[in-house]
């Protein structure tokens, strides 16, 4: 019972899988992007930081004097003006303040005086920031510190500020982390465009890949409707995946079998309707002339006989498909048994003695050995045999002749030939004389076969997965086939 509920079809399926799948990956390396870069800035701006520490304590141990607060304030002394100019750029380039203090952790007044006549390049220092740091500073070390501020999070750079070897304060520059965020705020935005662009990019390739990956499939199921409605459907192009296109070879095979069997099926029943007809309407005819008295009480018993004959035919082409149709049901099991094929022959042979002496036909029948032994289903060989035999007698002139021979092909299969020096089979027939109802040269075979026997050898030699073929030559027709060769030859 099928479903009213609305079903999604494979394309937006394929579609949102590939976005959703497009969609993670861009957000994973966005974040991902985002988490390493804002490490690297960190890392950066603390290296510059402890860089432009050092040029301040460096700064700071150019006195030549034993008190640099006495050097200090000599007005505009060169290394005050390079203090100043330092602590400014400092300030512009990176938004940190410095403190440069003495061992004591008493703000040194060379500095002191440079902040007071430069008041912007002042901050509220916590002074447990300091204290808890200068300790550390003081043994050499450099000390990095991240710490909640009034205004948010502050990073803390202290290095050792020394003078002839000896460490005697220490340099101290803060910056508030939103100053750092907003340094690689513009990378993200970059990064956010990059991503984007890729998302639709990689969403572009995904929908146009998809299409082509779906479109043959979609061809495909309308062929298939196509064909459920008994209509021509369009073969499938390549697609350039090696599965679709095993997928579309196979569907394209599919299609052409069922358009060549729809097409048998009808030509089929046109020679089937035609074969019927033929002595259907004899046999009327000629009874409805005996009813009205047309039929001349002398030409009586030829009527009969004519009448008889054509039932006979009716007869025989029933027989003809139902021998056929018993043939290709292959869920019948094969029961197949070993028996002489030579013997086989000899005995559909003298079934045969009254048609062949009428004709005068000489036999001649050559066999490898006096016994050769087959496996197969030994009544339906035998009627393939009577088929081919019956076929040979029926286009054999008066005086003719038929060989009937069989040779050992390989290991395992023997070939059985019937052949005969009569009209033979005309080269454009030759595609077609195993079909069902053709007849070669049919204007001479009215009434002589219904062209069913060379269709039932060809099913039952299928069905024993062997094959039969038309042998080239150059007078009469020569039908050779295959079986299966018996273990040891039959021996036990």
């Amino acid at each position: 019972m099928k479903s009213n509920k609305a079903q999604v079809g494979m394309l937006p399926r394929l579609l949102i899988m590939f976005t959703a799948i497009i969609l993670v990956s861009v957000m994973l390396m966005l974040t991902f992007f985002a988490l390493s870069t804002r490490q690297a800035q960190v890392d950066s701006r603390i290296s510059a930081l402890k860089l432009q520490a050092y040029d301040i304590a460096y700064l700071a141990s150019t006195s030549s004097g034993s008190r640099l607060e006495t050097f200090f304030n000599y007005g505009f002394s060169a290394t005050r003006q390079m203090l100043e100019r330092k602590l400014r750029a400092v300030y512009e380039e990176y938004n940190a303040y410095c403190l440069v203090v003495e061992r004591s952790g008493q703000v040194t007044g060379y500095y002191s005086d440079v902040i007071s006549q430069n008041q912007e390049l002042s901050s509220q220092w916590d002074p447990q920031d300091v204290t808890r740091t200068l300790n550390r500073v003081l043994l050499g070390e450099e000390v990095i510190l991240q710490t909640n501020g009034q205004t948010g999070p502050m990073f803390t750079v202290a290095v050792p500020w020394k003078q002839q070897g000896k460490v005697v304060g220490a340099v101290y520059i803060q910056t508030a982390e939103q100053t750092i965020q907003a340094s690689y705020a513009n990378l993200w935005q970059q990064a956010a465009i990059v991503s984007l662009l890729t998302f639709i990019l990689a969403a572009t390739i995904a929908i146009l890949y998809t299409r082509r990956l779906v479109l043959p499939l979609k061809k495909m199921a309308a062929s298939a409707g196509l064909m459920a409605k008994g209509l021509p459907a369009p073969q499938v192009d390549d697609t350039g995946f090696a599965e679709l296109n095993e997928l579309s070879n196979s569907f394209n095979h599919m299609s052409r079998q069922i358009q060549d069997t729809e097409a048998t099926r009808k030509a089929f029943i046109a020679n089937l309707s035609h074969e019927l007809r033929s002595p259907m309407t004899s046999i009327q005819g000629f009874v409805q002339g005996m009813l009205d008295k047309t039929v001349k009480p002398e030409d009586t018993e030829q009527t009969l006989q004519i009448v008889l004959d054509e039932t006979k035919r009716l007869n025989h082409l029933v027989s003809g498909l139902l021998n056929l149709s018993r043939v290709e049901a292959t869920e019948s099991k094969l029961e197949t048994q070993v028996f002489n094929i030579c013997e086989l022959i000899r005995l559909v042979l003298i079934t045969r003695i009254q048609p062949l002496e009428e004709k005068n036909i000489q036999v001649i029948t050559l066999f490898e050995q006096e016994e050769m032994f087959a496996l197969a289903a030994k009544s339906q060989i035998e009627q393939v045999l009577i088929n081919l035999i019956d076929n040979a007698i029926r286009f054999t002139p008066k005086n003719g002749q038929i060989k009937c021979s069989v040779e050992t092909l390989d290991r395992k299969t023997q070939a059985v030939t019937i052949a005969d020096n009569g009209i033979g089979v005309a080269k454009e027939d030759e595609a077609q004389i195993f079909d069902r109802f053709y007849k070669a040269d049919q204007s001479h075979t009215v009434g002589e076969g219904v062209g069913l026997g060379l269709a039932i050898c060809k099913a039952i030699l299928e069905r024993h997965g062997q094959t039969i073929r038309l042998l080239p030559q150059e007078t009469g027709a020569a039908f050779q086939f295959t079986l299966q060769k018996a273990a040891d030859n039959g021996k036990r």
